[in-house]
């Protein structure tokens, strides 16, 4: 059985950071992209970040420079290092990877960042 458990969020100031961390489990972690998804209050969700299993990473334009994606094959763990959170990196965010077009979710976990 897939799993993505996600730990990490909280709440953060205005240019503090966060690291979030998803552990993965029930399939070969290193053979497969992982990805970082959010969805703020009254939007959609939207990708954030993804890194494919050689190591190449994707950023959306609103996180570039400030967002660092990771990823510990030995851990089955992937990662997201948030510095210089504004306010409008409010949301839940949801760990993420696809297989065979079948997409599977963490429960996603909720990062507030107050002014």
């Amino acid at each position: 059985e897939v799993q993505l458990v996600e730990s990490g969020g909280g709440l953060v100031q205005a240019g503090g950071s966060l690291r979030l961390s998803c552990a993965a489990s029930g399939f070969t972690f290193d053979d497969y992209s992982m990805g970082w998804f959010r969805q703020a209050p009254g939007k959609e969700r939207e990708g954030v970040s993804c890194i494919t299993n050689d190591g190449s990473t994707y950023y959306t334009d609103s996180v570039k420079g400030r967002f660092t994606i990771s990823r510990d094959n030995a851990k089955n763990t992937v990662y997201l290092q948030m510095n210089s959170l504004k306010t409008e990196d409010t949301a839940v965010y949801y760990c993420h990877y696809a297989r065979f077009g079948r997409e599977y979710w963490g429960e996603g976990i909720l990062v507030t960042v107050s002014s």
